[in-house]
């Protein structure tokens, strides 16, 4: 029977050992215990009882004693087993069988429940097992937004001297697992749809139909292998948090986990945005994609020339007493962004459209300070005026269902809110005084919304690999 199978070390590879030169029947001769040492090289012989039970051990050493006191080679080796051998039970820790030739033996026989033999470990030959099949995951979180939501449009800040935006990431994520195959052949399964899309190579994927988006992110990056796919989120669809670019981030993740020359996360994001806005032309902005891929809180401005994210250091108090004062709550409205994307396009050159946006620019600026200083009512306030300035961007931003949530929450003590995302639906969120927050919950739950809490995202896209174990 063959031993320790697979790679064993990072320069060579360790010979099968055959379990004959490595065990010896007690009934068998020390003249063949020594035949067998002289082929094993080990200085050591494991003992069998019949059955292959492992009963003991007999080194080189125990032999040349027993000699020395008159014993004939023709005699049985069961005269010179050491009975109180040190081994170790298959499946032992590493960490174990290391301490035991680190301190005590040369060699470690390796025996399961019945005490048959496995393995046999020395300090020269350790088995490290067969490489395991890797598959990548990949977390991206969704953000909220406080101010500037439009101005990062590119045919607003193209035309009027740039944009700029506040937001930060939350505990909501997309989840991506990708396992490579060794075929062509793609298979990709979305949680949330409960729908599957298969084909037998790239060529055949297409782009149009289900799963368009993750199609889109695939055909973008052109892998040369098949795989499995998988793809998660813990919000619902067309809820305002950026979940169409979370969910490409992660994707790519995955794919980045198995590159040499990996992507950075400008690469990521911008590869995000060429998926969703170019490849499926869906009008929307730019700060998504960078606010999953960074994570934390950033001040974003972006110009025709560049792009530019930068961090927010707050103070790990303002960060949580901002938690503590602010909703989110689920209107159930979904809505479609890049239809109000495109209205506000046909919009933006009105005056009021112009004065609109330039005035959530400036709002964004104050946001930061007040940020910064823990000065969080005026951060409310502004939040608020940030709200009524985007609704002028576009008519189809709000609703009259919309509008009453908002006057409901104002009236049950909300010092702000805002829709989050593109507007029409999704999330509100909402910033409230302490003592103000569960009776508000109260109202709004009792007229059928959905209320939680929210808990910031310090980390943006993470990515790793995990090993499929048997």
């Amino acid at each position: 029977m063959p031993l320790n199978r697979g790679r064993i070390g990072p320069f060579w590879t360790r010979k099968l050992l055959d379990r004959t030169v490595v065990t010896i029947a007690e009934t068998e001769t020390i003249e063949e215990a020594f035949r067998r040492l002289n082929v094993n090289k080990l200085g050591i012989l494991f003992a069998e009882e019949v059955g292959g039970r492992v009963v003991g051990a007999v080194t080189d050493g125990d032999i040349r004693r027993k000699l020395l006191d008159g014993s004939s080679i023709r005699e049985q080796v069961a005269t010179c087993v050491n009975r109180n051998f040190v081994w170790a039970r298959a499946g032992a820790p590493r960490e174990q069988i290391l301490k035991l030739l680190d301190q005590r033996v040369h060699v470690v026989p390796i025996l399961d429940s019945e005490h048959h033999l496995v393995d046999v470990f020395s300090r020269d030959l350790f088995q490290l097992g067969d490489e395991n099949e890797v598959f990548a995951r990949a977390r991206s979180p969704v953000r909220v937004s406080f101010s500037g939501g439009g101005t990062d449009l590119t045919h607003y800040f193209v035309d009027n001297d740039g944009g700029a935006v506040i937001n930060a990431t939350i505990a909501m994520y997309a989840h991506a697992t990708l396992r490579r195959r060794n075929d062509k052949s793609i298979r990709i399964y979305s949680h949330d749809f409960k729908q599957t899309v298969e084909a037998a190579n790239l060529a055949e994927l297409g782009g149009e139909g289900d799963l368009a988006l993750i199609k889109s992110v695939v055909r973008l990056i052109k892998p040369s292998y098949g795989f499995d796919l998988e793809v998660s989120a813990d919000f619902p669809v067309g809820s305002g948090l950026g979940g169409s670019a979370v969910v490409s981030s992660a994707i790519i993740g995955c794919f980045n986990e198995f590159r040499s020359d990996q992507w950075d996360r400008h690469e990521i994001a911008e590869m995000a945005f060429q998926a969703e806005r170019l490849m499926l032309n869906i009008p929307g902005g730019w700060q998504d994609q960078y606010a999953t891929v960074f994570g934390g809180f950033n001040h974003m401005e972006f110009f025709s020339d560049q792009n530019t994210i930068v961090p927010l250091r707050l103070e790990p108090n303002i960060i949580a007493e901002l938690e503590e004062s602010l909703i989110l709550c689920y209107t159930g409205l979904s809505r479609d962004s890049g239809a109000i994307h495109r209205d506000q396009k046909t919009q933006h050159r009105s005056d009021e459209a112009v004065a609109a946006a330039a005035r959530q620019k400036e709002v964004t600026r104050e946001i930061r300070r007040h940020l910064l200083r823990g000065q969080l009512l005026d951060c409310g306030r502004l939040i608020d005026e940030a709200w009524h300035s985007k609704r002028r961007l576009s008519p189809a931003i709000s609703s009259d269902e919309l509008d009453s949530i908002y006057d409901l929450a104002k009236a049950n003590g909300a010092i702000a809110g805002k829709l989050l995302g593109a507007g029409g639906g999704g999330y509100f969120m909402f910033f409230v005084r302490p003592f103000e927050r569960y009776p508000l919950i109260t109202v709004l739950q009792e007229k059928g919304f959905r209320c939680s809490r929210l808990a910031f995202e310090a980390n943006g896209l993470r990515t790793w690999k995990s090993r499929i174990r048997n």
